[in-house]
């Protein structure tokens, strides 16, 4: 005997009741995908994670078989409700480099955490289909092994544009993602199609280079990975790169052509805090561990910590050419954290003159940690 049909009635009504939840919750897209809908999605990872492109991002290769396949992770799933929130700014980000002396925070970055955002609205949807439903239900929002981007496209949110990022018609680049896991069956919608064709603006955009070819990123180079995954010292050669960006990277993003269309309906939107616009470099580099869990109490920035942040800052500081960040950069070589000590090294030899430079280094006979020593041998003083 063949297996029963799934009652058509009842996934029309499903589907239309948990549509109608997400836009309650102030979500702009919702669209629904089979949770086998990504079988080229594994071998895509596994060329990524060939390449080394990972970086030391080492629970990507730890989760690599939960992460290629939703059924993997939840073998009972048989539909995957995908949702976009738009966060597209007021502004193009990228203005803010014409002010090195403020540093520059991803536009995703400056409001509360968009995880705890979205999880608390899709908890709520979940927790209202489910008692409709019958059916079980997980909800997922970028910490769990899920690949959010390709079940957004194969749902017809977007497409993964040629920065790897997805991509809406309606909203541009400016999408958070989550989704909504069950074992109802719901009607599926048609997936999107690549619209960005000749196009290289996002590719072109990057400062780093970190597109080794169209659609494949190397997280190695990427200022977005260095910045808040990567935890030792950044690469020397790509400092200069990064400019005053001290927590992620939107260029590749705000170069996107259709980010014209990047509206939203929705009241619900994020808003970003003032001060997380163009904060002041010298008041950040100010910011001991209680003042920088207070000032970035719920968001995002938190979560790297305070002496991988001051790094940022300390390198953002030495690319800025201003000699007032020449202080604060001082008070900072002598924090307690090697980490800190060694960019605060690397900044005051951009900033200082080759004479105040050298009087500065009679500290380095103090020094004892070896990633600190490496950062005087690098700026001569050993």
């Amino acid at each position: 005997m063949s297996p029963p049909q799934p009652d058509r009635r009842r996934q029309e009504k499903l589907t239309a009741f948990i549509k109608a939840e997400a836009a309650a919750q102030g979500f702009d897209l919702c669209r629904i995908t089979h949770a086998g809908s990504i079988p080229e999605a594994t071998a895509r990872l596994d060329t990524f994670l060939a390449d080394g492109h990972h970086g030391t991002m080492g629970w990507m290769e730890e989760t690599r078989d939960r992460r290629g396949s939703p059924t993997a992770l939840w073998p009972e799933a048989r539909s995957v409700v995908m949702f976009g929130l738009n966060y597209g700014p007021d502004e193009d980000p990228r203005a803010l480099q014409a002010k090195p002396s403020q540093g520059a925070i991803s536009v995703y970055a400056r409001n509360r955490d968009y995880h705890d955002v979205i999880k608390g609205r899709l908890k709520e949807i979940a927790t209202r289909f489910a008692a409709r439903a019958g059916e079980d239900v997980k909800v997922f929002v970028d910490t769990a092994p899920v690949m959010e981007k390709p079940l957004a496209e194969a749902a017809g949110l977007g497409w993964q544009g040629k920065h790897t990022n997805l991509l809406s018609r309606s909203h541009g680049s400016w999408l958070f993602l989550g989704s909504l896991f069950t074992t109802a069956d719901l009607i599926l919608d048609a997936p999107e199609v690549d619209h960005c064709g000749s196009c290289r603006a996002c590719l072109d955009a990057c400062p780093t280079n970190a597109f080794p070819a169209p659609y494949r990123l190397d997280a190695r180079r990427c200022i977005s990975y260095l910045t808040i995954e990567h935890k030792g010292p950044i690469d020397p050669d790509l400092r200069p790169l990064i400019g005053n960006r001290i927590y992620g990277c939107d260029d590749c993003l705000a170069a996107c052509p259709w980010n014209k269309f990047a509206v939203s309906a929705s009241e619900m939107k994020l808003k970003a805090r003032d001060d997380l616009k163009e904060p002041s470099l010298a008041f950040l580099l100010g910011l001991d561990d209680a003042a920088f869990r207070s000032f970035f109490s719920g968001s995002p920035v938190k979560r790297i910590g305070r002496d991988r942040f001051i790094r940022n800052v300390l390198m953002a500081a030495g690319n800025s050419a201003d000699p007032k960040l020449i202080a604060p950069c001082l008070a900072l070589a002598g924090d307690a954290s090697p980490m800190v000590r060694g960019m605060a090294i690397w900044a005051l030899k951009q900033l200082m003159q080759a004479e105040e430079f050298e009087r500065f280094a009679t500290s380095a006979q103090g020094e004892h940690d070896p990633e600190v020593l490496d950062e005087w041998r690098l700026a001569g003083a050993l």
